[in-house]
Order: C-alpha cells, then sequence, then structure tokens
C-alpha cells in the first residue's frame, strides 16, 4: 500500500487549495482593514491635536498654566476613547502641563537634543500611539529686530492615543473572515467526499479481486457495470486473471520437472563444493610454499652476487686499463640487472595483486636507456644485428620516476627484440608527446625489429603470463612467457599504455607511453657543446637505422654532418660506422684513407671484441665506441682533439672517506665470499674489523671483547643472527648496547620491520652497498651529528662530490622557499585549499630531495602524502607551522654556505 490512498489525496487536493486561498484572503483583508483602522485612529488624533497646539499659543506664551491645564483637560475628556495622555513640554523639553497622570513621560518627552518638529510628527510603538506637534508663536523676541521676526516654536503638545476601538473592529472583522474560510473548507470537504463516493468503492472492489488472485483464488473475477477508465481496468484484470490460471497449470507441470532436475544438480554441487574445499586448501599450501621458496631463492641468489657485485666494486679500484674497466663495468651491471629481474620475480605476485610501489625519485632519461643498450649490445652483436637508439631532442632528459622500472621495461622489449631477429636492425626511438600537465612531460618509446613477426591470432595470448606466441618458439627461443606479462602490468602501473604492431615476417614495434614529472634540476654530465659547435664531420654508414639516429644526435649538437667526401669541404672529424659484417682489412683500408686526408677518426663498431678495437687504435684510430655509441663518450671522443691512449688508470665509482673512523667493528657472515668482502669494506671505513663465522661464535666473541659496531649476517647455521643478537643482549656484557645492524639476503615484504624488532638497530641489504654502508659507519661513530637543518656531506653527495653544484643546488632551494612562502601564509589564514596548495608543495619537495635537508624533506613528503589522502588543512596547521619555521631555518643556514 502506499503512504497515502486515494481518498486522502482526493481530499488534500480539494480542501488544501481552499484552505490555502481563504487564508491568503483572510489574511490580506484583516491587515488591510487593520491599516485602515490605524490610519484612522492616527487622522482622528491629528485632528484633535493640532486645533489644541493652535489654542494653547497664547496661555504658553504668557505662561498660563491654569488656562493650559482646563484647555488639556477638556479635550482629553472630549476624546477621552481616543486619548491616553495629553502633555505640554516647553521649547527645553520641560513638563508644563499634563492632562492626567502618567507613569513614563519620557515615552511622551522628545528625545535629548532632538529638535522640536515643525510639523506634526508621528510615532507607534507597543503602548500605543504618540504624536506630538510644534506649538508656534509668531510675536518678535523683545531683543530681536522687528525685520528678523518670524514664526518660532515656543514648545510642543505630545498626545498618546489608545488604539482598543481599533483592536475590537480588527478582531470582530477577522472572527468573520475564519468563519467565511472554515465554511469553504466544510464545502470543499463534502464535494470531495461525493467524489470519492463514485470512484473510491470500485477501485475497492477490483483490489480485493486482485488480493484474492494473488492468494491463488484464479476463479475470481470483477463484477459490476463501470463506465470509462474504470470499465478498461476491470477488464483488463479480469483478463490478467484468466491468463494467470492458463499460465499456472502449465508452470505446475514445469515446476514438478524442474524439481526433479534440481535434485540431481544439488547432488552434482555437493560433490563439487567438497572439491572446491580441497582445491582451496591446496591452492593455501602453495601459495605459502610459494613464499617460502621466493624468500629463500632470494637468499641464496643474492648472496653470491654479493660476492660477484663487490668484488667487481673493489677491483675498480685497482689499476686497470679502459678496456678492463669497461669489462668489469660490464660485469657489475649485469650482475646488478640480474639482481632487479630476481627482484622482479619476488615483485610478480605483487603485480597480480596489485600492491607494488613505484619509486619516484630524479634520473637521466638518456643514462637510464643508454644502460639498457649497453648491457644488451653485445647479444645483438654476437647476432650480427644493427642496435640503434635515437632520443628525439624534444623529449625532457630530466625526470622522476622509477628508472629501474622503466629499464626492466626496456630491457624485456629489446632483449625479446634482439632473441626472435635472426638478421636486420633493433630499433629504439623515444619521441615526444603532449602531457595533460606543464609539470609533467610525457613520452613514447617504440622498439622496432626485423624479427620473425606476430600473427593475429598469436597476439591474444601474448600477454599471459608463462605463454608464449607459439609453443614452437619456447623450445627454439627457449624463455618462460613471464617478460611481457611483467613489462605490461608495470606499465599500466606507471599509467601508461603498451601496445603492438605486427605481421609474420615483417617484424614487430612494441611502443609504450609514459608521463612523467619533471626534475627541477639536471641530472646528466654536462656535454661539451662549445668545442663541439660548428664543427664539420664526414659521417659514413651503411645502416640506415644507425645513420638516422647519430645524425640526429649531431645535429641536436649543432654539428655539420656530411654523408659524402668532397674536395671543397673542409672536415674536422672523420666518423666511420661498420656493420656487422665489415671485414677488418675493409675498416683498416677505410681508416687509412682517411688517414691520408689527415682526418682525424672516430670509428662506430657493431661488436665489443677488445682486439679488433686495439688493432683500429694501433692504425691510427682516435677513438673505438660499440654500436650504439654512449652519447657522453661519443661527444668526448669529437671534441677531444688529440685522442686518449689505452693508459692506466684508477677510476673509484666512491670516493673513499677523508679518514678511517677510530672504530673496532665485528663482522658475522657463514658464506666465506661475503665475509671476505664485507671486511674489505669495512677496512677501508674503520681501524680494526673482526670476524666470526656463525652466531655461536659472535656470541663467544662479543662476552669478551667490546665492540663499537656489529654487522649480523641473520641465516647462519649453529646459531642465527637473531638468536645471537638475543643472546648478546641478554648477557649484559661488554656489547649489551652495542649497536647491531643486520645484514640479509632476504627481500621481502615486512623483513626490516621484523628484524628491528627482534632487538636490531639497523638494516643493511645484500648486495652491500659502499654508500649505505659508509652512512651507517658515520652514523655510529661517536662524534655527535652536525646540528641544524641542512647536512652538508649529504648534499655534496646528491652532488656528486660536486661543491659548486651543491651551492648553487642549495641557493635554488632557497628561491623556491622565498616562491613558496606566500602560498603558505595564504594556507594558514584559509585562504587557500589543500589542492591549491598542493601542486606547490609537490614542487618544493621536489627540489629538496637533491639539497641535502633531510628533515624538511621528511616533513615536505609527510605533508604531501596527508594532502593526498584529502585531509583537510585545518588539521595539518601544526605541521604548516613547523614547516615555516623550518624553511626559516633553511634560509639562516643556508648563508653560510652561499
Amino acid at each position: 500500500m502506499t503512504k497515502y490512498g486515494l481518498r486522502a489525496r482526493v481530499l488534500a487536493f480539494t480542501i488544501i487549495p481552499t484552505l490555502v486561498i481563504g487564508i491568503l484572503l483572510a489574511s490580506y483583508f484583516s491587515v488591510n482593514r487593520y491599516q485602515q483602522l490605524e490610519d484612522a485612529l492616527i487622522q482622528e488624533g491629528v485632528n484633535v491635536i493640532e486645533p489644541l497646539a493652535l489654542a494653547s499659543e497664547l496661555a504658553l506664551s504668557s505662561r498660563n498654566r491654569e488656562a493650559l491645564n482646563r484647555l488639556l483637560s477638556s479635550i482629553h475628556r472630549n476624546n477621552s476613547p481616543l486619548v491616553s495622555a495629553i502633555a505640554l513640554f516647553d521649547d527645553e523639553g520641560r513638563l508644563l502641563v499634563t492632562s492626567n497622570y502618567h507613569r513614563n513621560l519620557d515615552r511622551l518627552r522628545l528625545a535629548k537634543d532632538s529638535p522640536i518638529p515643525l510639523l506634526t510628527r508621528v510615532e507607534t510603538g507597543d503602548d500605543g500611539i504618540v504624536l506630538r506637534t510644534p506649538v508656534i508663536t509668531d510675536a518678535p523676541q523683545a531683543d530681536a529686530p522687528w525685520e528678523e521676526s518670524s514664526a518660532r516654536p515656543i514648545g510642543y503638545v505630545a498626545m498618546q492615543l489608545t488604539d482598543d476601538s481599533a483592536m475590537l473592529l480588527h478582531y470582530r472583522d477577522t472572527f468573520f473572515a475564519g468563519l467565511i474560510v472554515l465554511l469553504g473548507v466544510c464545502l470543499s470537504a463534502l464535494f470531495g467526499v461525493r467524489l470519492i463516493k463514485g470512484v473510491s468503492q470500485p477501485i475497492t472492489d477490483m483490489v480485493s479481486a486482485v488480493y484474492k488472485i494473488r492468494e491463488g483464488r484464479l476463479d475470481t473475477r470483477v463484477s459490476g457495470e463501470f463506465t470509462g477508465e474504470l470499465e478498461m481496468l476491470k477488464n483488463g484484470i479480469n483478463a490478467m486473471a484468466k491468463s494467470l490460471s492458463e499460465y499456472h497449470d502449465e508452470m505446475q507441470q514445469n515446476i514438478d520437472q524442474a524439481t526433479s532436475d534440481l535434485r540431481e544438480t544439488l547432488e552434482q554441487i555437493e560433490i563439487q563444493n567438497i572439491e572446491l574445499d580441497m582445491a582451496k586448501k591446496r591452492a593455501q599450501e602453495a601459495a605459502r610454499v610459494k613464499t617460502e621458496f621466493l624468500a629463500n631463492m632470494s637468499h641464496e641468489l643474492r648472496t653470491p652476487l654479493n660476492g660477484v657485485i663487490g668484488f667487481a666494486r673493489q677491483l675498480q679500484k685497482t689499476k686497470l686499463t679502459s678496456s678492463q674497466l669497461d669489462y668489469l663495468k660490464t660485469i657489475e651491471k649485469s650482475a646488478r640487472n640480474l639482481l632487479g629481474i630476481i627482484n622482479d620475480i619476488l615483485d610478480f605476485s605483487k603485480l597480480e595483486a596489485g600492491k607494488l610501489k613505484m619509486e619516484q625519485i630524479p634520473f637521466s632519461l638518456r643514462d637510464t636507456l643508454q644502460e639498457v643498450m649497453t648491457l644488451l649490445a653485445p647479444s645483438a652483436h654476437d647476432k650480427g644485428l644493427e642496435l640503434s637508439l635515437r632520443v628525439d631532442a624534444a623529449v625532457h632528459d630530466s625526470l622522476v620516476g622509477d628508472p629501474l622500472r622503466l629499464q626492466q621495461v626496456l630491457n624485456n622489449l629489446v632483449g625479446n627484440a634482439i632473441k626472435f631477429t635472426e638478421q636486420g636492425n633493433v630499433d629504439v626511438r623515444v619521441d615526444a608527446r603532449p602531457a595533460g600537465q606543464p609539470e609533467r612531460s610525457g613520452l613514447c618509446v617504440h622498439v622496432q625489429d626485423t624479427g620473425i613477426g606476430i600473427s593475429e591470432s598469436q597476439r591474444r595470448q601474448l600477454f599471459q603470463a608463462f605463454n608464449q606466441a607459439d609453443s614452437s618458439i619456447s623450445r627454439r627461443y627457449g624463455g618462460t612467457g613471464l617478460g611481457l606479462v611483467i613489462t605490461q602490468k608495470l606499465v599500466h602501473q606507471m599509467a601508461g599504455d603498451i601496445e603492438l604492431y605486427s605481421e609474420p615476417g615483417s617484424g614487430s614495434v612494441f611502443s609504450f607511453t609514459l608521463e612523467l614529472d619533471k626534475a627541477a634540476l639536471p641530472l646528466a654530465e654536462p656535454l661539451p657543446l662549445a668545442e663541439l659547435a660548428d664543427k664539420t664531420v664526414l659521417y659514413l654508414e651503411e645502416d640506415s637505422f644507425s645513420r638516422r639516429a647519430t645524425s640526429a644526435l649531431l645535429r641536436e649538437w649543432g654539428v655539420q654532418v656530411l654523408y659524402e667526401p668532397s674536395p671543397h669541404s673542409q672536415v674536422d672529424i672523420a666518423l666511420l660506422g661498420f656493420g656487422p659484417d665489415a671485414l677488418p682489412s675493409q675498416m683498416e683500408q677505410e681508416l687509412k684513407r682517411q688517414l691520408a686526408f689527415d682526418n682525424k677518426t672516430v670509428i662506430l663498431l657493431s661488436s665489443t671484441d677488445p682486439t679488433l678495437s686495439d688493432s683500429l687504435l694501433a692504425a691510427g684510430a682516435a677513438y673505438c665506441l660499440s654500436k650504439p655509441a654512449h652519447y657522453q663518450k661519443l661527444a668526448l671522443a669529437l671534441s677531444d682533439p688529440q685522442g686518449r691512449d689505452e693508459q692506466p688508470q684508477v677510476p673509484i665509482a666512491l670516493p673513499p672517506p677523508a679518514r678511517r673512523q677510530p672504530l673496532r667493528v665485528l663482522a658475522v657472515d657463514d658464506n666465506p665470499a661475503n665475509l671476505k668482502l664485507i671486511s674489505a669494506m669495512l677496512g677501508e671505513l674503520v681501524n680494526r674489523v673482526d670476524t666470526c663465522r656463525n652466531g655461536q661464535e659472535a656470541l663467544d666473541t662479543a662476552t669478551s671483547q667490546p665492540y663499537d659496531i656489529i654487522f649480523m649476517d641473520i641465516q647462519m647455521p649453529v646459531m642465527d643472527g637473531i638468536q645471537a643478537t638475543r643472546g648478546i643482549r641478554a648477557q649484559g656484557g661488554p656489547n649489551a648496547t652495542t649497536p647491531i645492524v643486520a645484514v640479509t639476503a632476504h627481500a621481502i615484504d615486512g623483513e626490516r620491520d621484523r628484524l628491528l624488532g627482534q632487538g636490531m638497530d639497523d638494516y643493511l641489504a645484500k648486495p652491500i652497498d659502499e654508500a649505505v654502508l659508509a652512512r651507517i659507519i658515520q652514523r655510529f661513530a661517536s662524534r655527535p651529528p652536525a646540528p641544524g637543518q641542512i647536512d652538508w656531506p649529504q648534499a655534496l653527495q646528491r652532488a656528486g662530490g660536486k661543491e659548486e653544484l651543491a651551492r648553487e643546488m642549495l641557493g635554488l632551494l632557497v628561491q623556491s622557499l622565498d616562491e613558496f612562502t606566500p602560498m603558505l601564509q595564504s594556507a594558514l589564514t584559509g585562504k587557500l585549499n589543500g589542492e591549491g596548495l598542493y601542486p606547490s608543495l609537490h614542487k618544493l619537495h621536489g627540489g629538496a630531495v637533491y639539497c641535502g635537508v633531510p628533515q624538511l624533506q621528511s616533513l615536505l613528503a609527510g605533508l604531501e602524502q596527508a594532502l593526498l589522502d584529502k585531509q583537510p588543512l585545518d588539521a595539518l596547521e601544526p605541521e604548516l607551522l613547523e614547516l615555516e619555521e623550518r624553511m626559516e631555518q633553511v634560509r639562516e643556514e643556508a648563508k653560510a654556505f652561499l
């Protein structure tokens, strides 16, 4: 049933309009009548008070109080139903005569300092109406000339009127108006009831019939004679009842059949539920085993990788030739690439669950891409392929994002292109595309190959886990079929899209688009563009892809490029590019031809064979670079007027500390290679390093020898690192409060928090990063940390050890603080909301990353996350005030560095 029935609706639609109209009319006439009565009352009062003022002039002028009293009393008696009180005041507001006692004469008297009105004035209030009119005389003043005499007020008469009679008339009129409205409502109700009787009864009969039909009495019919729509409704109900009766019989037959089928289905579902429950338990057990396997696999793979990467870094600190250094760096990069793949395998479950978090750190796009090309170039050269990289000049180089994930995507796509291409080219092209916001940069990366191609039917299963385009591909080329799935998920995680264009036999083009934030400062090493400007380079290259990529780079640097030798053109440098099929004799012949013209020659090889490079250098080449040539190496080769010989050098990846810390450190690890590595690293940072091979040995040593820091491996035989840490803390010996740093190859989520909760003071992941190790040593050194907001050693580290660059970045940060201060003040005063403050705060946070202000950076990071979580600025007022204070501290401390 509805909330209001038909009867109520009809009565409402008939009575309410009548009631509303009647009330409005009655109100209008009542108010109008009251206004008329009030106006008539005031007019009567005016007709009384003005003659009274004229009559009292002579008596007031002569100060005849008795005459005035008789006059006011006579007027009051003659108009007693109208007048409540009469009073006469002189021109100074003093009461002279009143017709009767009045408790509040101030009601009749004019306000203080108020002039006597020249005309009759009406004043209404809760206690009646007050009229005031002046008493004017024409008699001249004694000390005034005759010609200056004029009418002037010598007092005024105040009269208070009573509206009792008017209110009685008003109440009478209001009563009759209400009576008329009530009569109209009654007539409307009468007509409404009459109308309801002609409609509601047939509808009630039909509703009763419908209820009976709903209860299953399908033989029920509506009877009676109706007109109009009611007749149509009756016929419809009767037809519905007839149809339902027919359907009921047919449905009963179907129900009987369905009941029999359902009984059989329920038995099958019960069996399936039992099987699903068993499968669920098996899946949960498999997930647990998978988690344990990933953790153990991470530890077992990271342990040898720690030795490979660590000793490669140590070896770089010895005297090496440039070729040896290049190979050693390739080994290190390959090991780090393998470490990245291990991390990707560990993160695959996060990708499936959508829980993988992307880092947001500044990086150089060209350097990031070049690292991938350098790692994959030997694979392409071994297959006789040309590998080229072309970055459009309009692409912004300094970006903020996750460079490791970007390298992983490119590594998978280019690696697949090399794997499935037997001859021809693999070309990587990066183009600029419009971005949605001015502070962001859009880019589109294309990986094009001349390989086997992919058919339409194969594309549909290409991005499925552990699947490849064809089962024969897995047998011929190998692989797990997991790379493209991870690639697609990573691109989507970075808010990008990936597409594929391919035809069998014509190669493939994988394209993905991204939008990344622009970094505030340039990150790549500066190029010697001044030395390259206006130089003329003779560029000879057979491969069209490589020629286009290198030519675009040269034109971007302002170099004039010639593709054919000309006797009329002066050539500064000859740049020779040779493909994988070129013979060494052909290379030497072309080199001699260029040397005959006294041209400095730089050679680009589709090979990483050091023997070939050495032979060409010995034949007179200034430089030999592997394709695709690193843009910085190519710029250096073209700008260097003499070329460089292969001389031993000492390339140190990380600057050594100024001096060793006067600390005694204990290193504990069961793996001999890792123990030897961490001992060598610590030997460069502290005065003395002791070693142990398991937790029990470490516990025994720590019982008798004091140490400043203990580096404890976690997974060890005899006694693990956690048990050893608990024993050292519990024994109360010389190392009960010594900082213990966990050194582990486990990389699963929550490992750091778990270890810190077990009593560890810090966490160091394998492979060991020398910079992180140095920071831990510095943190636990005996000397106190430098106070203040600016951490200058950190600022120098962020600037790559370049003090001038660190000062420049700090100066830019101070400028950013000045630009941000008005926005912060507007936010604190409520003139700016969180959405308006976020872009400026995000920009300031990006700049603080480079400048060695950890406290300010941490506070900005917390505020930025709070604004992303839509927290109101009122709740963030303490943090904003703290930000204002720290900004001022940074300004003051920066004066000592700028």
